[in-house]
């Protein structure tokens, strides 16, 4: 299962909201209830997270095992 804790401790580490997301980046919302659902996001929105946030893949998602 694919987890996205890691982005949102990143987006607290830099200081940033949802909300600055959506209206300074134009980053979509739906993307984002997505996340919250932890349903599956696309390369591309990834490869856009990691462009936002200064980061690397493993600030925005992580592998969890199912048990």
């Amino acid at each position: 299962m694919i987890s996205y804790a890691p982005f949102y401790r990143t987006l607290k580490a830099r200081g940033m909201t949802e909300y600055q997301l959506i209206y300074r980046h134009g980053f979509s919302s739906y993307i984002l209830h997505r996340m919250k659902h932890g349903e599956t996001i696309t390369l591309k929105t990834l490869d856009t997270l990691c462009f936002i946030l200064g980061c690397g893949v493993s600030d925005v998602i992580e592998y969890v095992p199912d048990p």
